[in-house]
């Protein structure tokens, strides 16, 4: 991070590992059960194994595959309390030195004592008061000094009592202050999916600096498919849940039925109501997610580029360079 007097970024570091390398190949490890079928990173990009981009994964493995490989991260922060879900890197990418900002996509158990209204476990993709504060943390210090590289796997804020309380909103305006006061490039990757307040405050609207890409097969909108399905489309779940062959056959049972027999079929109706409804919300949410794709993202202007995984990396250092080169003319 040390800038020589006179110039504007630290300079550049030699490095050995190429430019062009496929982040795909890198080996993937994990102690979960769960992710016993994930070889290399290219699994997480893969259609067969992480259809929707749903599956958990680790973010660290994920910013361990796209740095040089012969220099060692710093991490800022690691001990800060309850910001688990922030990882904070100083690192190198194509002998560029920038601060790395990636959001952790698998859940963490919480440590200590946890309150009634708050979450039991750190979930995947989420800020929490504190990872939001230390990611505008994070932000305000590289600026001015280094480029900044956030890697998405965001579906934006945590809405419970807890957080509220403890300045969720405040953080979250933090983050936000930052990137419009940020002084030097943002490069923003969306590796996964891109939702809720996440859309707001990493939002080119708020820094015309700031280039955002994402991966191929990624969604990104401010609502998500499930949300959108239980508050947007509410209505059109429930007619078709009403419209459903199996409900129609259980309620013209009903209407026949008399005595003991009757008692049974509402407690059958309620209990078919609750498995059709969550399957018409995964339809609609299905539906929405298809539509609200990172190529319709891109033809409204949210997102700069689409790019296959495979050049990732070799993306992210020309991104470096159009950006350094770019602010050392303006």
């Amino acid at each position: 991070t040390y800038v020589i007097p006179g110039e504007r970024f630290p300079r550049r570091a030699q490095t050995s590992d190429p430019a062009t390398r496929d982040v795909r190949d890198f080996p993937y490890t994990s102690t979960r059960p769960e992710d016993s079928d994930l070889n290399c990173i290219g699994d997480l990009f893969s259609d067969e194994k992480n259809a929707g981009r749903k599956r958990a994964f680790d973010i660290r493995t994920v910013m361990t595959s796209l740095i040089d490989a012969d220099h060692q991260p710093l991490e800022r922060w690691s001990g800060m309390r309850d910001a688990d879900t922030v990882l904070v890197w100083d690192a190198h990418i194509g002998g560029y030195p920038v601060a790395m900002l990636g959001i952790e996509s698998r859940p963490i158990p919480r440590h200590g004592f946890v309150p009634g209204d708050g979450p039991e476990q750190w979930t995947a993709g989420t800020l929490f008061p504190m990872s939001a504060k230390k990611a505008a943390r994070a932000i305000n210090s590289a600026s001015g000094n280094r480029p900044l590289v956030v890697l998405a796997n965001l579906s934006g804020f945590d809405g419970s009592p807890e957080s509220l309380r403890n300045l969720e909103l405040e953080y979250g305006a933090e983050i936000g202050r930052a990137i419009t006061n940020f002084k030097g490039p943002i490069i923003f990757c969306v590796v996964s999916r891109y939702h809720g307040g996440a859309f707001v405050v990493f939002s080119k609207a708020l820094n015309e600096k700031l280039e955002v890409v994402a991966v191929e097969g990624s969604y990104a909108s401010v609502i998500g498919g499930v949300p959108a399905a239980a508050v947007i489309f509410a209505r059109e779940v429930d007619a078709r849940v009403k419209a459903d062959a199996r409900m129609k056959d259980l309620q013209e049972q009903l209407a026949r039925a008399q005595g003991a027999q009757k008692g049974t079929l509402l407690i059958r109706l309620n209990e078919v109501t609750a498995m059709v409804h969550s399957e018409k919300v995964g339809e609609v949410a299905s539906e929405f997610d298809h539509i609200h794709n990172v190529q319709r993202a891109q033809r409204v202007g949210s997102i700069d580029q689409v790019i296959p995984p495979a050049t990732l990396r070799p993306y992210l250092i020309e991104a470096l360079e159009r950006g350094i080169q770019r602010e050392l003319q303006g």
